[in-house]
């Protein structure tokens, strides 16, 4: 199909939502092709998964360059080599600077274990837990320089149980982040979503 948006998609492991990814935009109307998987860990699952899907797959480790502006170059580098359009980080264990994030506003996706802006950062569930809400979930949203931060695209929730574990809790929201992300990426992709920038302020609009 042409005019599909060319996606890339970081992990640095197993890489299920990228897995949910492949597999939604393997129907023929989806607006997002998934034309490259990169991972910082040369070791990552889902760099084999990629393969076997007929997906190019590159690994990029981290720890082979200097510093981080050396391994977000070479990142750039390869996502410009394959012509992507969109990233979509799943699991992506690596922050981005801003320097990065500038160069792919509004083409940079990320999904967050929380129903932001609550919880972010690391040990989301754990947090919710501790806090003892009644209601978590997870969070698409475009990536900006501030950790977490950008406009919301889409958000899914999911009860908090009785006797949840951090572990339980965190199956229930990974069920549901396969589920919204695919959805997430597709209204990008089609221009049903975009980022609008006005006055500094920035904002998911849906048009």
């Amino acid at each position: 199909m042409t005019g599909r948006r060319r996606t890339a998609v970081l992990i640095s492991g197993r890489g299920s939502n990228m897995q949910a990814l492949v597999a939604a935009a393997k129907a023929p109307d989806h607006p997002a092709e998934i034309a490259l998987v990169v991972s910082n860990r040369p070791d990552a699952a889902g760099l084999d998964y990629a393969c076997e899907q007929g997906i190019e797959a590159v690994a990029i480790d981290h720890k082979a360059f200097a510093d981080r502006n050396s391994f977000e170059d070479a990142l750039d580098t390869v996502l410009r080599e394959h012509d992507i359009d969109l990233v979509a980080c799943a699991g992506f264990m690596r922050i981005l600077s801003a320097t990065f994030v500038e160069k792919w506003l509004g083409r940079l996706l990320n999904i967050h274990p929380s129903l932001l802006p609550a919880y972010r950062g690391l040990d989301t569930h754990e947090r919710a837990l501790a806090d003892g809400v009644t209601e978590h979930g997870c969070t698409v949203h475009f990536m900006v320089a501030e950790l977490d931060a950008g406009p919301i695209i889409a958000q899914a929730r999911v009860p908090v149980l009785a006797g949840d574990t951090a572990e339980t809790l965190a199956a229930r929201v990974l069920k549901a982040e396969h589920e919204i992300y695919p959805q997430a990426l597709a209204s990008v992709a089609s221009g049903a979503a975009k980022l609008d920038q006005t006055d500094g302020l920035s904002e998911c609009r849906a048009i």
